[in-house]
């Protein structure tokens, strides 16, 4: 096929061009900026577009196909003339589902943790050397691509973003996949610029519960109610297996599980992660793991990139990399980390990113969020409020949101780059979490630090 990707550039749409290509397809590409890694990988492959903008004349009759990606506008030249020239016109998620309408589709979605179960099953496929197709969020140790594509095996498994397929499809990605195993962790509110009312949101699930082909099957975390409810009230013809968090102790540090073979260490901690783990473990026996083969492979998971990862360690300091900024994960890891240190002072460092925490009105969704921490900092650029047309958010606001006097607030990131390098982590377990990265800070400088 001769394909052409609109906004080549993302996160997703560049592992989809380079799974594409391996599979021996032609592929052209457009976008406006290109950011690393996407940029140096799509070069190596020879796919790095000559010069940045948009170009109808790239969009020719000859094209099978034009993929488009979230990062276009509606408005965009080059799929103007594709819709011209009559040009077939996938979103991502679209053209994921056609590569992959003949294999069992395994589908993990739920306002968190997707990223990480999608991550402990590959792994476990991976170290038992059972060969899938597959689409994550990060990008794992061990895997080359964030998106794998063949014509010959037989499971895909996608991580089902509830976010928007396109600029021109306002479905939730996850809608169009119709799984034939699916997995729900967690509903909370979230992405409130495209869903305004918490029971708009808690629709989408519905709807992706009802996407699964009949007698498909369920996994879904019983412990969280709203899930429950959305599953369990469900009348479409499937199997549901409920899971919840199994029994765990943390001894020196390090979290142990009870299983059949007996107590067992892991590389990963947190309650949250153990709930993870529990959906993982159904989803790999439905995909033909044994309990065994299972609990073998996660003993050697180190955790997927950007969630809770170490970034830097020593006997009396370590510092984590979270991609947390909701507030039910803010809560979730910092609650995780403090349980995991109990003795250590936990420093938790919150950046107000996304749209949603930097809204007003939705800030009193984070209170509590920060309580498990020792000490609290949220840090957060007025011209990020501004860039995405925000009303102004004062620092007495956050303190109110979060229910917290002691909350140390920053908006510039010089100072609080002076301030986190001005601290004495003797005995400290740091937290950094954001999906953005503070203004700039230089997180390897915590491995000249921390020694």
């Amino acid at each position: 096929m001769n394909l052409h990707f609109i906004a080549i550039g993302g996160s997703a749409m560049h592992n989809l061009a380079l799974a594409l290509l391996q599979k021996g397809y032609q592929i052209t590409g457009s976008d406006d900026t290109i950011f690393q890694p996407s940029k140096s990988r799509l070069e190596k492959k020879g796919l790095l577009p000559p010069a940045f903008g948009w170009f109808p004349e790239k969009i020719t009759s000859n094209l099978d196909a034009v993929i488009l990606g979230m990062h276009a506008k509606a408005d965009n030249p080059e799929l103007l003339k594709a819709k011209e020239l009559g040009v077939k016109i996938f979103s991502y998620p679209e053209f994921l589902y056609e590569q992959s309408k003949d294999k069992t589709r395994v589908v993990i979605g739920g306002s968190h943790g997707k990223t990480t179960i999608t991550s402990m099953i590959l792994h476990v496929l991976n170290y038992h050397e059972i060969d899938v197709d597959y689409m994550v969020g990060a990008q794992l140790e061990g895997f080359e691509t964030m998106v794998k594509l063949t014509s010959e095996n037989e499971f895909i498994v996608l991580e089902g973003d509830e976010y928007l397929s396109s600029p021109i499809d306002l479905r939730p990605k996850f809608h169009l996949y119709k799984p034939n195993i699916a997995l729900l962790s967690g509903i909370s509110w979230d992405h409130i610029n495209v869903f305004p009312t918490f029971e708009n949101y808690v629709e989408q699930f519905s709807i992706f519960t009802n996407s699964l082909i009949n007698g498909g099957i369920m996994v879904y975390n019983e412990e969280d109610e709203i899930v429950k409810q959305v599953v369990e009230t469900s009348e479409r013809p499937i199997k549901k297996y409920p899971y919840r968090t199994p029994d765990f102790k943390i001894v020196n540090g390090t979290t142990f599980i009870e299983t059949p073979e007996g107590e067992m260490p892991l590389e990963f901690f947190g309650k949250h992660n153990l709930q993870n783990m529990a959906g993982a473990k159904w989803v790999c026996q439905n995909m033909g793991v044994g309990e065994d083969e299972f609990y073998e492979a996660i003993a050697t998971f180190k955790g997927a990139s950007k969630r809770l990862e170490k970034i830097a360690e020593s006997k009396s300091t370590v510092v984590f990399k979270d991609f947390a900024h909701s507030p039910s994960k803010v809560e979730a890891t910092t609650k995780a980390v403090k349980n995991q240190y109990q003795e250590r002072t936990v420093l938790a460092c919150l950046e107000l990113h996304t749209y949603s925490s930097l809204n007003a009105d939705f800030l009193k969704e984070y209170q509590s969020a920060l309580d498990s921490a020792d000490m609290a900092v949220v840090f957060y650029s007025p011209h990020a409020v501004e860039i995405k047309k925000l009303e102004k958010v004062t620092k007495q606001q956050i303190k109110d949101a979060f229910n917290r006097e002691d909350l140390i607030i920053y908006t510039n990131p010089d100072e609080f780059k002076s301030f986190l390098f001005s601290q004495n982590f003797n005995n400290t377990a740091l937290l950094l979490m954001s999906s953005g990265n503070y203004g700039g800070l230089d997180f390897d400088k915590f491995k000249e630090i921390v020694v």
